[in-house]
């Protein structure tokens, strides 16, 4: 009988020795939880494609604040839902508007526990859905857009975001958000370059989250799923820019992106575990298909084994509780 000379099943064979020769372990910290606020709500709502994810109000946005917290999550990614829209988004810069409100309650209620992080984007804001302002043909003007996201930057850095998630996609948007906050008095302000950010099927269920208007695709702005060479580009590009942190989004799918990305940059790569692939673990997991809390944790390991610094995540502060810090 052949006797193997190397037996890689030696460290496997104990629950103690494979914790020993792990080659990663996530940390609470590596993880930020992205959350909504809708405006005129009175209590949370969940979001039905969502399951266990809420619209949450002024109100109860402390409690998810104060649990991630606890938790140990590293940071919140807040997304506001209007009540009224229009062609330009204005509500996203009003210093009244819902998501520069809700900055200012998080950031409040956070203090120095966790990073208050908000999305810079026009989408959950125009009557169109659409990530950018519009010209008379109806296309993404991406030179006018980039005079909202302007706006947005200060008002938003002004609220009390101390990172914005720069998330539409528009050529120059890094460089010119920079320009714009150290103009402000805003020099410390962190930029999150959505770098690598995908025309993906994935998103459905955050359009039930934001309530999005969308009409047509984003297809002009957003990247080609078929193009990985493309990924590094555009994150070379913002890094060149200005970006403190570069993103990959969605990640599940684009892990080959995210690794290519994280051997290259030289800035902390972070990557969004979108709403379409939690839902499809929700989903699996209520029909009895799959072990969810395994599924949950292997999904974000392998993640950060391509070479993700942090993932932002709906499973965030469960997963966090369930990790022995």
């Amino acid at each position: 009988m052949y006797k193997p000379v190397i037996r890689p099943r030696r460290l496997r064979q104990s629950a103690a020795m494979r914790r020993q020769v792990r080659e990663l372990n996530v940390h609470p910290n590596e993880l930020i939880l992205p959350a909504f606020v809708r405006e005129g709500l009175s209590e949370p709502q969940e979001i039905s494609s969502l399951p266990g994810i809420y619209q949450h109000t002024l109100d109860s946005i402390r409690r998810v604040v104060n649990e991630a917290a606890e938790a140990g999550v590293g940071g919140i990614m807040l997304f506001g839902v209007p009540e009224q829209r229009d062609a330009v988004g204005s509500g996203a810069t009003d210093p009244e508007g819902i998501l520069n409100r809700a900055i200012r309650v998080v950031a409040e209620e956070a203090g120095d526990a966790i990073t208050v992080q908000a999305d810079l984007c026009l989408d959950e804001f125009t009557d169109h859905g659409h990530c950018g302002v519009l010209d008379s043909r109806g296309r993404v003007d991406n030179d006018a857009t980039l005079e909202s996201y302007n706006e947005m930057a200060v008002a938003q850095a002004e609220a009390g975001a101390q990172i914005l998630g720069l998330s539409g996609m528009m050529d120059g948007q890094i460089a010119a958000a920079r320009d714009t906050l150290d103009d402000a008095g805003h020099e410390d302000t962190i930029l999150l370059a959505y770098s690598a950010k995908y025309a993906s099927a994935f998103y459905g269920p955050f359009r039930e989250a934001v309530d999005s208007q969308l009409q047509g695709d984003r297809r002009t702005y957003q990247m080609d799923p078929a193009n990985r060479r493309e990924g590094l580009l555009e994150a070379h590009i913002d890094i060149e820019e200005g970006a403190d942190i570069v993103m990959v989004k969605p990640a599940m799918s684009y892990l080959d992106v995210l690794a290519d990305v994280s051997a290259a940059a030289e800035v902390p790569v972070w990557a969004y575990q979108v709403s379409g692939e939690y839902a499809m673990i929700q989903a699996a997991a209520q029909n009895g298909w799959i072990e969810r809390e395994r599924a949950i944790a292997e999904s974000i390991v392998s993640i950060r084994r391509a070479g993700a610094d942090a993932v932002l995540t709906y499973f965030a502060t469960e997963y966090a509780q369930s990790l022995r810090w």
